[in-house]
């Protein structure tokens, strides 16, 4: 948390604020922003930083109340504490002496524009300030832009101070007296697109520093894409300043209006108002007691037992109740029977199918003589989230389709309802196994994301004996667990009790913090870490570029997911806001198109369709996610392929146009490639579209490494030991692959732990 030390009221609505920051305050540069939040159910805002102070270690944000969250922000008092202040982040204002240079502010566009002079200053240009705004009140810190100006020139609305008229005015009345070299323009989008209007005029370069939607504000989620020179960017990351003669300020426009009558709703409302390798002991195959185990019954006997299926909530219920988890486990006389299935092989397949090595045969058996709590321990020898993986990993293409059930025409044992069975038994029993660390080496170890294969970097180092500091951007720890997946398929209260326990071993988690931006790992090289483990993910979502892509309502899988899951944005205690769709279409077919679709569903749509151009014999989701999906009333428009969407008058998506197609031969997937059905399409209304096409890795981490070696799509390229092209950094997950399910993220991550720990003892 961020404590403001200082506040200044300009205006009615406008208010400086000073906060402790001293990260931030160190790597921050003329242009950069910040994400606030405030309250633990705030909603995650941007705003460009106006000023910082090296010495003091703080930063000056300006804000004005314009919503329920910079309202709430706007009510804080010197003393308070800001919930998260993360940062500093986009890319900062190119500054180079261009010669006569007009810097226009427009309210509290002035406040960001103020680094910029100052730095334009510095550089050698003659800076001629424009600042606006429609009184005399609202004209705000000319005494500062005074001092690092040539020339000052103040236009107000109503002619109270300064000389009377729009900031374009006094734009162009510079432009016609003297040559100017560069323009820069902050402040609302409108007044923006004018000015660049202007200055295409008259052909003088001009950037824009844009203030857009964001949720997340590291490129994860998409809902901050803007289209520049015909491309889809993202403010957050390519941002936020852009050449303005490029920017489609009316799609802006229209964006940033998206969920102005949510906003609107709100403030009415607030207005009314171990080791890390295996343990070598007494459990092994040849152990007495599973010897006895298995003589007790024939493998004849134990192979003709049914599979035991889970206990599910009914699907009318379940859709009605969107934080209710759907599976509801195995109680102890099911996994009792269902542990009696596995045949204790002598060469077990479903271990080699495990991508973190669980001793599956010991953990099962453990459980079939009743000693639960044993079985958990076996668990995490391995895995650092058994009660995540238990719920959200495809055991049927691992560790399960190499059961030996299968070769006999049998369902496989339930590894992964087992797993989840001990792991649940050992939370809920209050006896949780937290492993001794023995012999700490001090060597500080740096892991930078705290998703699956961070945690599990994490837990086997922290075993290990090294300091391990987990380094988080959001303002919760577990990454895609938390934003990712919906809690009916996993509770976050499951997440928080995995990462707790890796907190009680040693694991030190900072929040708010953006390794590239907050700080560098050089930073942290200077601060004595000794190795590093990148685990970024992949958080940068792909879109289709078809036309009408970027209207109101279309939104990536991971800003729908994040504002529902991260920020719980359809509670009504919430200040982030998320849109209610009635025919929505999710367009994809991987799990998470599956959790989008089905958390529509749950949020009241009255058609929920998957939207997927190959067969649903293609599709990449988990087989139950499917079969829960379709008991639920999701509608499967397979081998349909969206080519456009068509918005109302005011920019909403109302149809999406789509192709049909047809699978002709195998692509380098191996699966059959869809191709388009000349002249077959279909219109379907809709008002929510969600888009779920994959995912790309996240920039910011790789990018402000130098001479990190990458790879075609942006992805860090590692050996066989996941180290990268620079000694001591290792890298693993989504970050490395593009795109993995939790269970090989986190085997990246207890394979690059193994490794690094032999390279740092030699």
């Amino acid at each position: 948390m961020n404590k403001i030390i200082n506040k200044e009221q300009f205006s009615e609505k406008v208010f400086k604020l000073e906060i402790e920051a001293p990260l931030i305050a160190k790597s921050r540069k003329a242009g950069h922003f910040v994400i606030v939040r405030v309250g633990e159910k705030g909603e995650r805002v941007p705003l460009t930083i106006a000023g910082a102070d090296l010495q003091k270690g703080t930063i000056t944000l300006v804000v004005q109340e314009v919503g329920l969250s910079s309202k709430r922000l706007s009510e804080l008092k010197v003393g308070d504490y800001i919930t998260d202040v993360v940062g500093p982040l986009g890319q900062a204002t190119h500054i180079e002496n261009f010669g006569t240079v007009i810097c226009a502010g427009g309210g509290v566009g002035v406040a960001p524009m103020l680094p910029i002079v100052q730095a334009l200053k510095a550089a050698g240009n003659r800076v001629i300030t424009v600042l606006a705004g429609r009184t005399k009140e609202l004209i705000i810190l000319e005494k500062e832009m005074r001092e690092s100006s040539d020339e000052v020139i103040i236009m107000t609305d109503d002619g109270s101070y300064g000389k009377k008229g729009l900031v374009t005015e006094g734009v162009e009345e510079v432009i016609k007296r003297e040559k100017v070299n560069k323009c820069f323009a902050i402040g609302p989008a409108i007044m923006m697109k004018f000015i660049c209007l202007l200055t295409k005029k008259y052909e003088i370069p001009t950037d824009v520093s844009l203030n857009t939607i964001m949720v997340d504000g590291t490129g994860m989620c998409g809902a901050c894409r803007i289209t520049v020179g015909g491309k889809t960017k993202f403010v957050c990351v390519d941002g936020p300043e852009f050449d303005g003669h490029q920017v489609d300020f009316d799609e802006m426009l229209k964006r940033m209006r998206a969920f102005s009558s949510i906003e609107q709703d709100e403030m009415k409302k607030l207005q009314a108002s171990c080791e890390a390798t295996k343990s070598e002991n007494l459990d092994g195959r040849d152990a007495p007691w599973r010897e006895e185990l298995r003589k007790s019954m024939k493998a004849k006997d134990r192979s003709s037992i049914e599979r035991v299926h889970m206990n599910e909530l009914e699907p009318t219920y379940r859709i009605q109740h969107r934080m209710e988890e759907v599976n509801r486990g195995l109680n102890k006389e099911q996994a009792l029977i269902e542990a009696k299935r596995c045949l204790d092989c002598a060469n077990p397949g479903c271990v080699e199918g495990c991508p973190v090595e669980i001793d599956i045969p010991r953990f099962i058996k453990n459980i079939e003589r009743g000693e639960f709590l044993e079985a958990a321990k076996t668990l995490k020898e391995t895995s650092a989230l058994p009660a995540v993986c238990g719920r959200v990993c495809p055991q049927e293409k691992q560790c399960e389709s190499k059961c030996i059930h299968l070769k006999m025409g049998k369902e496989a044992v339930a590894i992964g309802n087992l797993e989840r069975f001990a792991a649940d038994y050992e939370r809920e029993s209050g006896q949780i196994y937290i492993p001794e660390i023995k012999n700490k080496n001090g060597i500080k170890i740096a892991v930078i994301g705290s998703g699956p294969a961070g945690l599990a970097f994490a837990g086997d180092m922290i075993k290990f004996g090294y300091d391990v500091t987990v380094f988080e951007a959001l303002h919760e720890i577990g990454g895609v667990l938390k934003y990712g997946i919906p809690e009916f398929r996993l509770p976050n209260k499951i997440v928080d009790v995995e990462i707790e326990s890796l907190r009680k071993m040693g694991v030190v988690f900072e929040k708010d913090c953006i390794v590239g931006k907050t700080i560098s790992v050089e930073d942290l090289k200077e601060e004595g870490f000794k190795g590093f483990f990148v685990a970024s993910g992949a958080g940068l979502p792909n879109f289709m570029n078809i036309p009408g892509e970027n209207s109101i309502n279309i939104m990536s899988s991971n800003e729908y997911l994040t504002r529902v899951n991260l920020m719980d944005a359809a509670s009504p205690e919430s200040d982030t806001p998320v849109t209610f769709g009635k025919n929505v279409a999710v367009i994809g077919g991987g799990n998470t198109a599956m959790d989008s679709v089905r958390t529509a569903m749950r949020l009241g749509a009255e058609r929920a369709m998957i939207i997927y151009r190959r067969s649903e014999e293609e599709m990449p989701a988990r087989i139950e996610e499917v079969k829960h999906a379709k008991e639920e009333g999701i509608e499967f428009l397979t081998l349909h392929n969206p080519i456009e969407y068509i918005a109302d008058e005011e920019g909403r998506v109302k149809q999406v146009i789509l192709q049909k197609m047809e699978l002709g031969e195998p692509d380098a997937s191996g699966r059959r490639r869809p191709v388009a059905i000349e002249g077959a399409t279909e219109t379907i209304d809709i008002d929510l579209a969600i888009v779920s096409v994959g995912v790309s890795p996240n920039p910011i981490v790789p990018s402000s490494i130098k001479g990190l070696e990458m790879g075609k799509w942006g992805t860090i390229n590692v050996d066989d030991n996941m180290e990268s092209s620079i000694p001591m950094i290792f890298a693993g997950g989504d970050i490395v692959r593009g795109g993995a399910t939790v269970i090989l993220a986190m085997g990246d991550g207890r394979k690059a732990a193994a490794a690094m720990n032999e390279k740092l003892k030699k």
